[in-house]
């Protein structure tokens, strides 16, 4: 079997570290464990991996922090496989740096499919100049955006906000993040902007906008783009 990658499981459960090994491994990845945040921190050092899975309820230290130490000098991406599920713990694991996340218990294709997407751009060093979703292409050159052939007529802000989604695919975007990129840090908190805007994406883009397939809404947190 081709080797898909390295992964870097940090949990101090063995039976979730025992099923993640046996997962990963059946699928194609090497997978090398620490079961502290101290010992993540030193094996992410000696091995590169090429993708993170880290729990939150760390014994040593909170798995928050072990993210921040790691967005100080490592871009490669990190899930986020704990079992708080509250609101602002997501929010606060995606702002801080987290591609994903993913509460237990879990389902193991569900997190297969998220480790495929967070990994799919990992190791490209120049930019395609052309995005393609379906019947969507968009020209990152001639900021241009067409479906099935046809141009669609974007403004400035539905342009900035649908490329910042579409270079995101499958990667969940927090309402602050979103915000602060399209509008500026004044208006992190000013949610209604996103809302009628996202609305309008979905009007001009999306196949059926009431039941969308493109943009969508991940309830309290922000939005992801696609799968």
């Amino acid at each position: 079997m081709i080797n898909q990658g390295t992964i870097l499981v940090i949990d101090d459960e063995l039976q979730i570290r025992r099923l993640l090994e046996i997962t990963l491994s059946a699928n194609g990845y090497h997978v090398v464990e620490a079961s502290t945040g101290k010992e993540g921190i030193s094996l992410a050092a000696s091995v590169n991996p090429d993708l993170v899975i880290l729990d939150l309820g760390l014994p040593d230290a909170d798995g928050l922090e072990i993210l921040q130490r790691f967005r100080e000098w490592m871009d490669k991406p990190v899930i986020i496989l704990s079992v708080r599920n509250s609101e602002d713990d997501i929010v606060r694991a995606l702002d801080q740096g987290a591609n994903d996340y993913l509460t237990k218990p879990f389902r193991t294709g569900e997190l297969l499919a998220r480790i495929r997407v967070a990994m799919r751009h990992t190791g490209e060093e120049k930019e395609d100049p052309v995005l393609q979703f379906g019947e969507i292409v968009v020209d990152l050159v001639n900021h241009t955006v067409r479906k099935c052939g046809v141009l669609v007529k974007l403004t400035t802000i539905e342009y900035n906000l649908f490329v910042l989604m579409a270079k995101n695919e499958g990667r969940v975007l927090t309402h602050q993040y979103i915000l602060k990129q399209i509008w500026g840090m004044a208006y992190t908190e000013q949610t209604q902007y996103l809302r009628v805007f996202m609305a309008q994406l979905r009007k001009k883009l999306e196949d059926d906008a009431a039941h969308p397939v493109l943009f969508n809404t991940e309830s309290g947190i922000g939005y992801r783009f696609g799968s």
